[in-house]
């Protein structure tokens, strides 16, 4: 593939006549952000080349005749806030289609155009909001066009690997983010996904659909919920109205396939599905697991008139896990072959969405379904032709059946969001599990099956004072379930919020917010039994919560920079503390497999605070970049109550993003991140003995000295070179992007077995006792330690074609 690509690259180089004329078209429609009322004979303008046009009586607008490559769509009219749209990508394959929703100006004054932030800023979140373009999320070094990897240059966003999406977000655990995309709730975004948390090592969303991302790192709106430190908001395009089209997407690891267009005159369609080709590339490099993923996403999209409208979406995906039981010559290999198990998983959310516009705002109406099927299967020495070899077999299904009212309602000067919601919840888990104790051996072998019903509302006002310079907003959040007595008063769990913003220049302006947040534990957690007794549920779980305080200070300058700081204290309360461990939940969640299934109580607490600088440039005479450091502090009780470091407590973060776009639609960016070591926890000596390493094959945490070691520093660079060619009806992108080329990452020591050798230095047989004339349970493997880390150059190269 990669030599097949350089072909293509060539000829394009040796043959620019094939390129042909370059007219792009930016199109679209002009309403009001609450009536969705057209707002005709508005002002468009471009920036860039300085042209512009104004809308019909219908509030559509079509400008043509546009060399391809990104624009800046700036849109006024008298008494509504002026709204710019950044980075729109304009090609011949097909219009750019840039729909705007005006806001009325709260000033009562005549004939006045308030200007707008080059940066997004609501009243509901003055703090802790950053809007992600679709241009910035592709061309991001070393994203690789995941959402997930693309964050992780913004302030308060701590990485545990280079292989990984967890985020944690302001030293929160990786099971505190929630995902909506287009109002649909997607519980998780990444294939492989860690159960009972949120991360997994590639993203599923198709970027190509995303229209923006609006990314809450705090100060959460009251209709978003069940979330302490981070919610998602995609937003996705819609389809082609005037003809077909589609793309190719062939990259290193995976090929994917677009499809978008009309149905009649009033629907359109979104579709692409993908499949991975990883496992050849990782069979070929001697690697000992070999996964494979598939996914699809859909939208189709009904305008049946102007005051109604109706979306039916899509996202699913199939991921499959095996062992490459022939890449068994290093301590490295073998330690992840003896600890990896099979793994195939499979989940899926559909949701339809129902939006109906009145004289002062607009009702949504959704009703969704998600699910997930996780199994995970081990055995000894991968042997799988004895029954007693068998050390795990777990498999489990999350399901939710969810419908969400709200309201969104302009009276006078204020803004009214409110609403409610139901979910009906099933969850089911059938263990075996042969896990090593302090108490000796155990096997646990259940199965459980829970249903229950969850119940929400929500309410937040907003309104601006003193000529637009002081925006308030106050809400409040309220959620029970049926799952427990101690779940079921709604008053229990109320929520309230308020932020704050005032504009002490025309760009200088302080923020500010409030506010507590809850959320419900894990499944694995709740539907966790023991003798057909939901011992958790016997313990008095509850929900998870926290308070926030933010705080900063944002300035803007004339040439779209944003500079900001801020601070934050998050406070947590009633996290699930393991019993077996004696560990809270909030240090789980960073690496593969199930987290949360075995007895808790909540009563953990916890503490993370910081200070958080930005600067972003938006695309400014062919230049862009971030710069963003983070000091921050990550605390959970241990098993005697005290606060210590987190395992997600990084303190350092520096994050160097910086791009150019030079002549004849060439682009490059440069990546730099570097990142204070982690705490993890060493090793326990009871690792050793034989009857607890058949059990677990792999050494057991000491959680009597928690998170008291930390790992190296990462500081790592990526890279990322395009060139994209226009043609008559169709455009061809081709990238080079290197992750990693300092090869640098940190990592956490592992024990395996110390075992003889062949004469090829191969290891053989079982592991060495180093006691062989001790009792049985007394006897001990010899362990020696592996290097685990992950610092490998990973290049990519790829090409999109786009038609």
């Amino acid at each position: 593939m990669f030599r097949n690509s350089i072909t293509v690259l060539l000829v394009f180089f040796t043959f620019p006549g094939f390129l042909a004329a370059q007219t792009g078209i930016i199109t679209g429609q002009i309403t009001d952000a609450f009536t969705n009322e057209p707002v005709g004979f508005a002002s468009i303008f471009l920036p860039e080349s300085g042209g512009g046009t104004t809308s019909d009586i219908d509030g559509n607008y079509r400008i043509e005749g546009l060399k391809p490559g990104l624009y800046e769509v700036r849109v006024s009219f008298v008494g509504y806030n002026e709204q710019t749209k950044y980075e729109i990508s304009v090609t011949n394959s097909k219009p750019a289609v840039v729909n705007f929703l005006l806001e009325e100006a709260s000033t009562e004054l005549e004939e006045v155009v308030v200007k707008a932030s080059p940066f997004k800023k609501t009243s509901e979140s003055p703090v802790s909001l950053r809007t992600i373009g679709v241009a910035e999320i592709q061309r991001n070094p070393g994203g690789n066009r995941d959402i997930s990897k693309v964050v992780q240059s913004l302030p308060g966003v701590t990485t545990v690997s280079s292989f990984r999406n967890d985020l944690i977000i302001r030293g929160g655990a990786p099971n505190e983010n929630r995902f909506y995309l287009d109002d649909v709730e997607v519980p998780n975004i990444n294939h492989f996904a860690t159960q009972g948390a949120s991360g997994g090592p590639v993203g599923l969303i198709n970027v190509n659909f995303i229209r923006e991302v609006d990314f809450y790192s705090g100060a959460f709106p009251a209709n978003r919920g069940n979330a302490l430190s981070s919610v998602f908001q995609f937003q996705q395009r819609d389809g082609r109205s005037d003809r077909i089209g589609g793309n190719l997407m062939v990259g290193a690891s995976d090929i994917g396939l677009a499809l978008e267009g009309p149905i009649g005159e009033r629907i359109t369609y979104l579709f692409s599905a993908r499949r991975s080709y990883l496992q050849f590339l990782f069979q070929a490099l001697e690697l000992p697991f070999l996964p494979t993923y598939n996914d699809a996403q859909f939208k189709i999209k009904f305008k049946i008139n102007p005051k109604h409208e109706v979306y039916l979406l899509g996202l699913g995906a199939i991921d499959q896990f095996e062992l490459n039981l022939d890449a068994n010559d290093t301590p490295a290999q073998q330690f992840l072959l003896n600890n990896l198990p099979v793994s195939p998983q499979w989940n899926y959310t559909n949701g339809l969405v129902y939006k109906y516009y009145q004289d002062r705002g607009y009702w949504t109406f959704v009703l969704s379904r998600n699910m997930l099927n996780n199994e995970s299967v081990k055995y000894s020495q991968n042997d799988d032709s004895d029954p007693d070899n068998l050390l795990l077999d777990y498999r489990s299904q999350e399901i939710e059946n969810k419908f969400r009212v709200e309201n969104t309602l302009r009276i006078g000067a204020g803004k009214w969001i409110y609403g409610a919601g139901y979910e009906y919840v099933k969850y089911n888990n059938s263990t075996f599990n042969r896990i090593f104790t302090p108490a000796g051996p155990k096997t646990v072998d259940y199965f459980s099956e829970i249903d229950f019903h969850k119940y929400y509302g929500f309410a937040q006002y907003s309104r601006k004072f003193l000529a637009d310079r002081l925006s308030l907003s106050l809400g409040f959040r309220i959620d029970a379930n049926s799952y427990s007595d101690d779940m079921g008063n709604p008053l229990d769990q109320f929520s309230p919020r308020f932020s704050m913003s005032y504009a002490l220049t025309e760009r200088l302006s302080a923020n500010f917010n409030v506010g507590r947040y809850f959320q419900l534990p894990p499944y694995t957690v709740m539907g966790y039994q023991e003798d057909n007794v939901l011992v958790n549920r016997e313990n008095g779980l509850s929900f998870i919560r926290t308070d926030h305080l933010v705080g900063g200070l944002e300035y803007n300058t004339s040439s779209n920079t944003r500079f900001t700081i801020e601070g934050y204290y998050k406070w947590y309360d009633n996290y699930p503390f393991l019993l077996r461990d004696s560990v809270t939940l909030a240090n789980l969640g960073g690496d593969f497999g199930v987290i949360g299934n075995e007895p808790v109580v909540s009563k953990s607490k916890g503490e993370t605070y910081g200070l958080e600088l930005l600067v972003q440039q938006r695309l400014y005479r062919g230049f862009y970049g971030i710069a963003a450091y983070t000091l921050g502090w990550s605390k959970f009780e241990d098993k005697e109550g005290m606060l210590v470091p987190s395992s997600w407590d990084a303190r350092h973060i520096v994050n160097l993003t910086v791009g150019k776009k030079f002549g004849k639609d060439w682009e490059a960016g440069v990546n730099w991140r570097f990142q204070t070591g982690l705490p993890y926890t060493p090793f326990d000596p009871s690792s050793s003995l034989v009857n607890s390493w058949n059990v677990n094959n792999r050494a057991l945490p000491n959680y009597d000295q928690i998170n008291s070691l930390r790992t190296g520093v990462t500081n790592s660079i990526d890279i990322r070179i395009d060139k994209k060619w226009f043609f008559d009806k169709w455009s061809l992108n081709i990238y080079v992007d290197i992750e990693n080329l300092t090869g640098n990452a940190a990592s956490i020591p592992a024990l395996i077995l110390d075992r003889p050798v062949d004469e090829n230095g191969t290891p053989i047989g079982g592991g060495i006792i180093e006691n062989p004339n001790a009792p049985m349970d007394q006897q001990r493997y010899q362990l020696k330690e592996v290097d685990t880390a992950t610092g490998t150059i990973i290049p990519s190269l790829g090409l999109m074609i786009e038609i």
